[in-house]
Order: C-alpha cells, then structure tokens, then sequence
C-alpha cells in the first residue's frame, strides 16, 4: 500500500478580527433618556493570510477607516477582539502590545498631515527606530537613506522639510517611515487617492514592489475599483458597518454577488467608447448608522428586497470558493470587468 502523506497543519492568519465592533457615543434622546450610538463597525469578522492583500471599498462613512484603526490598536474596540500572529492585541500588556504594534504600520490618506512639517525627513523616518531603541544613531541614519533609496529618493533627502517634495514624494517617504520598522503587516488607508493621476500608478506599482521585497501583508483601504483590482488578492465589500461581500478579486469584480457590489460595479465607467453597460441606480439615502434599518441593512435600497429582508438580517455565506456574500438573494450572474471609478 502506497504511504499516506504527511498531514500538514494549517497556517493560522496572520491577522483575524471575530465579531469586532465600534461604537460612538453621539448623543442622547432626551435628557433623562439613554445615550445613542453610531455603529461605525458593527460585527466585522475577518482573516488575513500572510502575504495577502486584502482590498477593503465601500461608499465613504461605511466605516472603512474605523476598522483599519481598530486593526491597528490605534482606537479600543466596544467588542470583539484583534489577533495578530495569535494574540489578541486588546487584552495584552502595554509592552506586549508595543511589541506587536512594531510589527504593524500605516500609510495615511494624506502625507502632508501624517509628516511633522517641523521635522526633517531623516527625523521622521527615525522616529520610530528610536522610540524602539533600535540601533545607534549613526546606523539609524543608515537605515534612513537606505529606506529612502528603496522607495525611489535620494538618500539627500534626510535634510529637507516635507513641504519641499512634491505630493508623490511625499507620500514615498510616507511608505519609507511605514516600512522603517520591517513590519510585517502594514494598513494602507487610501494612500493614492490623493495623488495625480499618473502619480497614483507609480505608488501603486512601488507598493506592490515593497510587497515582495519586504514580505508584507497589506489590509488595502480604497474608493477605486481599478486601484483594488490592480494590487488585491482579495476584495471585501464593506456596506453600514459590515462586511456584505468577500472573496477573489476576479470573482468579486466580475461576478458580484451582492446588489449593493453589482450597483457599485455597474456604476463603472465603460472604458470602450460606443459601448455601455446597464446601470443600477440605488434609490434613497444611505440609512443612519445611528438606526439601521431591522433585517438587512441594505434593503431600504435594495431593487431586489423581499419581505425577508426586513425581517432576517443575512449572514455571510459561500456563493464559490472563498467568495461569501451576505444577501437572502445572492446574484451568480456575470458582469463585464470594471474600468476605472471611483465609489
């Protein structure tokens, strides 16, 4: 009889949020009347694989930014839990979580609010190796034009102030700083939709450069299709708070499961001229985070709700391999791949 093979054990995530929530106190209905609350992110589970990167998108106030901040520690959950590498990293020790936030970096939307003006360059990618204590001065300056040179600066650049670089530059020594500490996992919350176009592919194509060479992990934070088809392994839909689609970026993009990810799709621009694509338009407003609608969510806005719909709230299930969708009526049909948009 032919030997069995070796049982491998499965790779625990790098990075796993269950049931994580946020919630903002806004304001109560009377005086003597209990506080409300905005539920920024409302019961999000999700896993990252090392080396993946997963696209996050959604309208803005979905609550995409909370949730890269609740990944990161920056902000304290109302409930759920964060692990990293296994550890829970909002019930560890102060020390411990300095230790593990070493490993986990963000790139902001905006580099020129995310760079001291006061300092120069060399001091702000430093910055965090000194809080650290790692190395000398001299090595850390080192590192600092080796980090520059890596992302396409000139290590001169120590000397000078952000406002002397142009908005592209700027947010290449944004990266650089993220990158200062080897991190293994790194946040980019929408780091290119800010830039000129023809910026945007250059950061993008740096990103996914670093990737490699770094052996990162990136949770990508964006509003454009084509930025999250160009740099994804994976795509989530975030809608309210919650995680409506998840799966492969070719399914999500090509075959949307999820009304809500079809209306965002075939709200696309058609990149042949005299061709076009049949467009689903969402009526109403986006519901108050403060008093979702019973049910699902997106219902109020749905064309396709039932009378289900307001009574079951839906919850993620397999449509295809690794592709989940939160809908009592999931769509399987095909659709044209998206040209460049935003959300």
């Amino acid at each position: 009889m032919p030997a069995e093979s070796p049982v491998v054990p499965l790779r625990e995530p790098l990075l796993r949020t269950r049931d994580l929530k946020k919630y903002f106190p806004v304001r109560r209905a009377s005086l003597r009347g209990p506080t409300e609350y905005l539920r920024a992110v409302d019961g999000v589970d999700l896993e990252l694989s090392e080396g993946e990167t997963l696209g996050l998108v959604g309208e803005s106030g979905c609550g995409k930014t909370t949730l890269s901040r609740l990944v990161l520690g920056l902000i304290e959950p109302t409930a759920g839990t964060v692990e990293f590498e296994g550890k829970d990293i909002t019930r560890v020790p102060h020390r411990t979580r300095k230790q593990l936030t070493r490993e986990m970096q963000i790139v902001f939307q905006d580099p020129m609010g995310s760079l001291d003006p006061r300092k120069r360059v060399g001091s702000l990618i430093a910055e965090g190796l000194q809080a650290h204590g790692i190395g000398t001065k001299a090595e850390r300056q080192d590192h600092t034009r080796e980090m520059l040179t890596k992302v396409g600066l000139r290590p001169s650049a120590v000397d000078k102030y952000p406002h002397q670089f142009s908005g592209g530059q700027r947010q290449r020594i944004a990266i650089a700083r993220a990158l200062a500490l080897n991190p293994k996992f790194v946040v980019a919350d929408e780091p290119v939709s800010a830039l000129d176009m023809s910026i945007q592919a250059q950061i993008l194509n740096l990103l996914v450069e670093l990737k490699d060479e770094f052996a990162l992990t990136y949770l990508f934070v964006a509003h454009d299709l084509a930025v999250v088809s160009h740099i994804s392994d994976r795509v989530a839909v975030m809608y309210l708070g919650r995680i409506v689609e998840i799966g492969p970026v070719e399914q999500v993009l090509r075959r949307p499961a999820h009304p809500y990810s079809r209306a965002l799709m075939s709200a696309v621009l058609e990149p042949q001229v005299g061709r076009s694509r049949h467009r689903l338009v969402l009526t109403g407003d986006v519901p108050s985070p403060v008093h979702p609608p019973s049910g699902c969510r997106f219902r109020t806005r749905c064309p396709i709700a039932q009378p289900v719909c307001t009574e079951l709230d839906p919850k993620l299930q397999s449509v295809e391999t690794r592709h989940d969708v939160a809908c009592h009526f999931p769509i399987l049909d095909s659709v044209d791949h998206p040209g460049r948009s935003g959300i």
